[in-house]
């Protein structure tokens, strides 16, 4: 892999070892000392910008230091602030490349191989995380990957307390070879894959995820702070640091009683990574200068604790809301993954809460859902089918993000009527509405003692017919509301149903 071009000496080779220790012995004594030029540490060859935007630079120098940037012949000039900041606009692009791009100061940066095309951030857990190398197929989707032009970068595991203006570490772009995508994200390459095929521009995937964070580390402090219904966020988060001094404790007298023999106990668990804004903070505002296409986010499953599943929803809302607020760039496409079928640990069907949680986020402007309750593994939260959700993502994008006349998503529950026994149910993406298994018992009715059992369904004029003998009077009716449903509902895309409810 190239290194990044953001730290480049042109005379370097000139200059000999003892003139390199005078400068560095008279920085010593001068602070002053020329700074050079630097571009944010998300800028390197290979990279992607977005097209059909404003090309935005930014990055560091000497306080009053005149920059210079050209892309072609594109120019723009800026003049470094009283904190060695500096920020430039070149004209949008339509997609092409490779070009260079040359930023000037005292010194020069050049960054080359630089396509324009289409980027997407994909953020979230582990299911976000899980690499190419562990994919069903891996060898055969691996062999794929000199077919196409897309250019990939991952930012690395970091927190911070407060929003932090530069990537913690560099981030080095590359194009997406079998060997750099191994540990890259299955998920987000293979949706990139189906993008390209569609659009015919290059891509660039920017990984920003962490397995096993909840949503609220990656909000910011502001937005959770302005959201009345997150305040159990901070109450949960009280509660667990409350434990925190009892773990310590537990932990410090188990080493003593090692000497005596006895098993020490495991140290506590770095609660970083879990803490309210801090990966917000150093792994995705950071990127917020930089104009993208959209968002792909999957993650929900450490959301199912039983402290912080039930206010999912408003979560979730605010922080697309807010991810929007901090790009500036109005509402941009945000597609998400809901979370897959799996045999949890108890019967409470949090599971189906998260997943009604994220059904309820499609009511925001701009965003489409991958439902994947149908293609999970029972004993498995990372499910190796990383395919179908790539493939269902990328036809939500490419009704959202690029206009085309697709069916982006299964059946979604719109509203209900009950009449005598029975309740009839209509569905937005409906069309060819169909049943692979009528008796399913993910199909349920409860009478006004709530108390669910089995229905059978049929399909009559594009709606859903539930019955239950059982229940001759029913009140409500859900659909897979279980951790490890049997789904059964699809449409005629071939698209499965989301898990509902009806109130």
């Amino acid at each position: 892999m190239r290194p990044a071009a953001r730290r480049y000496f042109p005379s370097a080779k000139k200059k000999t070892l003892f003139a390199g220790m005078a400068v560095l012995a008279a920085c010593a004594v001068v602070p002053q000392c020329p700074a050079e030029v630097e571009l944010a540490r998300l800028f390197s060859d290979h990279m992607v910008l977005q097209r059909d935007l404003p090309i935005h630079l930014w990055g560091m120098a000497d306080p009053g230091e005149q920059i210079h940037a050209q892309l072609q012949d594109a120019s723009a000039d800026a003049v470094a602030d009283d904190l060695g900041r500096w920020s430039v606009y070149l004209p949008s692009r339509q997609a092409g490349g490779p070009f260079e791009v040359v930023v000037r100061g005292r010194n020069e940066v050049r960054l080359q191989d630089v396509m324009i095309g289409d980027i997407w951030v994909a953020s979230g857990q582990s299911n976000m995380e899980f690499g190419m190398k562990t994919v069903a197929n891996a060898e055969a989707e691996l062999r794929k990957a000199g077919e196409y032009d897309i250019r990939i970068v991952n930012v690395g595991h970091a927190y911070s307390e407060f929003p932090l203006a530069n990537l913690k570490a560099g981030a080095s772009w590359a194009k997406a070879d079998a060997n750099n995508l191994l540990n890259f994200s299955a998920v987000a390459y293979l949706f990139a894959r189906r993008i390209e095929d569609s659009q015919h521009v290059p891509v660039g995937i920017i990984e920003s995820s962490w397995g096993g964070t909840p949503a609220e580390a990656w909000t910011s402090m502001r937005a959770l702070t302005a959201t009345p219904e997150l305040a159990p966020v901070f109450a949960a988060w009280a509660r667990i640091l409350d434990g925190r001094t009892e773990e310590e404790l537990r932990f410090t007298q188990s080493q003593k009683n090692a000497a005596a023999g006895q098993k020490p106990v495991p140290a506590p668990r770095d609660l970083n990574a879990w803490h309210p804004a801090y990966l917000f903070n150093a792994m995705i505002a950071p990127l917020t200068p930089l104009p993208i296409k959209g968002v792909l986010w999957y993650q929900g499953e450490a959301n199912t604790a039983e402290w912080n599943y039930a206010y999912y929803a408003p979560l979730f809302r605010a922080m697309i809301e807010d991810w929007r607020a901090q790009w500036k760039q109005g509402d941009f496409p945000f597609l998400f993954v809901q979370i897959a079928n799996v045999k949890a640990s108890s019967p409470t069907n949090k599971w189906a809460e998260i997943r009604e949680a994220q059904m309820q986020t499609l009511t925001l402007k701009n965003t489409g859902m991958a439902v994947t309750a149908d293609i999970g593994e029972a004993a498995n939260v990372h499910p190796r089918n990383k395919q179908d959700v790539a493939d269902r993502l990328s036809r939500a994008a490419r009704k959202v993000a690029y206009g085309e006349e697709i069916e982006p998503s299964g059946p979604i529950y719109r509203n209900s009527i009950i009449a005598g026994d029975q309740v009839r149910i209509w569905f937005e993406h409906g069309e060819g509405l169909l049943l692979k298994d009528a008796n399913a018992s993910s199909f349920e009715l409860a009478g006004a003692d709530k108390v669910f059992h089995a229905a059978t369904a049929s399909i009559e004029n594009g709606t859903l017919i539930l019955r239950s003998s059982d229940v001759p009077h029913p009140v409500q009716a859900r659909y897979a509301w279980l951790d490890n449903p049997r789904c059964s509902l699809y449409n005629g895309a071939g698209l499965p149903a989301s898990p509902f409810r009806t109130r």
